[in-house]
C-alpha cells in the first residue's frame, strides 16, 4: 500500500479514526505535538504490527558492494527488514490499516534525509481506512527481502556502521542483546 499523489499515509491497527490531533509521542525525541505520516519511500517501514521491533537496510548511491552483499545479501535486491522469531505470527496476522491523508498539510522531518512528514494541526483522513492485507505479500512484491532472526542487535550493530540507509523502529520492544550491552 502506498499513497497517491497529493497524499502521505498513515498506518495504525485501530479502523476507527476520523480525526488526526497533533500529539507528544511517548517515544518522541522532537519537542512538540505531530501528526505523523510517511511518504511513498517510508511506507514499508509501517509494514508491521505498530510495537514490532525492526531493523531496516536498503542501498543509497554510496552504498559499497561489499556492505550490499555482506548485509543485504547476493542476489537479494537491494532492501532488507529484519524481525525476531517471536514476532512472526503478529507480522502474520495482524490486522492493519492505511489512512490517507492530504499531503499538503504535511512537512518532511528527519536528519539527515527525511524519514516521515508531519502536521501541527488536526488533519481528517481523506476517506475510510483501507486494510492493508497480507504483509508477508506487500514486502515480496515490492522486493523487499524480510529476514526472521532469534536477536536484532548483531544485525544492527553491522548496518549502522556500514555504507546502508538505514532504520530502526521500536527497537526497545526487541530481545534483549546478548552481548551484554545495555
Amino acid at each position: 500500500m502506498r499513497p497517491e499523489p497529493g497524499q502521505v499515509l498513515h498506518f495504525s491497527e485501530d479502523p476507527t479514526i476520523t480525526r488526526f490531533v497533533p500529539h507528544v509521542a511517548a517515544t518522541a525525541r522532537r519537542s512538540g505535538a505531530y501528526v505523523w505520516a510517511v511518504d511513498s519511500d517510508r511506507c514499508p517501514d509501517y509494514w508491521f504490527p505498530r510495537q514490532c521491533p525492526r531493523a531496516m537496510a536498503w542501498t543509497v548511491p554510496g552504498t559499497t558492494d561489499a556492505d550490499r552483499e555482506r548485509i543485504v545479501g547476493p542476489g537479494c535486491g537491494r532492501r532488507v527488514h529484519v524481525i525476531e522469531y517471536g514476532w512472526l505470527e503478529a507480522f502474520l496476522s495482524v490486522r492493519l490499516y492505511g489512512y490517507r491523508l492530504p499531503a499538503e498539510k504535511f512537512v518532511p522531518v528527519g536528519e539527515p534525509v527525511p524519514n516521515a512528514v508531519v502536521a501541527t494541526e488536526p488533519v481528517e483522513p481523506l476517506g475510510p481506512p483501507e486494510p492493508v492485507g497480507d504483509l508477508l505479500r506487500l514486502h515480496r512484491e515490492a522486493g523487499i527481502q524480510l529476514r526472521l532472526l532469534d536477536n536484532l542487535w548483531e544485525f544492527w550493530e553491522a548496518v549502522t556502521v556500514s555504507s546502508l540507509g538505514w532504520s530502526g523502529i521500536r527497537l526497545r520492544n526487541a530481545r534483549p542483546r546478548t552481548d551484554g550491552r545495555a
